[in-house]
């Protein structure tokens, strides 16, 4: 009889509404309230984007590894959910940041 692996939650109980973005974990506000609807892949996958662990590119603004739903073949980003940041100061790059970086812009 096989086990089914239950993954946890990311939350690090240090929650702020950052423009759409949660400071602690990193999801969006929409990742956040649709997590208990999420089977255990779908949970596993966004923990895995959320630690870098699955990425689709490196971001442009630290290095670290990024994740954009649309570079990995989905028709919207999880980006588009939060609130606009203004990117005057950034190199324009074919790249996205990664939640990190964008969380630390100014909201528009």
């Amino acid at each position: 009889m096989s086990q089914e692996v239950v993954v946890v939650t990311p939350c690090r109980a240090a929650c702020k509404n950052e423009g759409g973005i949660c400071s602690g974990c990193h999801r969006t506000m929409d990742e956040l309230s649709q997590w208990r609807f999420m089977d255990n892949e779908q949970r596993q996958d966004k923990v895995k984007q959320l630690s870098g662990e699955q990425s689709t590119h490196q971001c442009q603004q630290c290095g670290e590894p990024a994740y954009c739903d649309i570079s990995a073949g989905k028709s919207s980003c999880w980006c588009f959910e939060i609130e606009k940041r203004d990117t005057s100061s950034l190199q324009k790059s074919a790249t996205c940041l990664c939640r990190k970086c964008l969380s630390k812009l100014p909201l528009k």
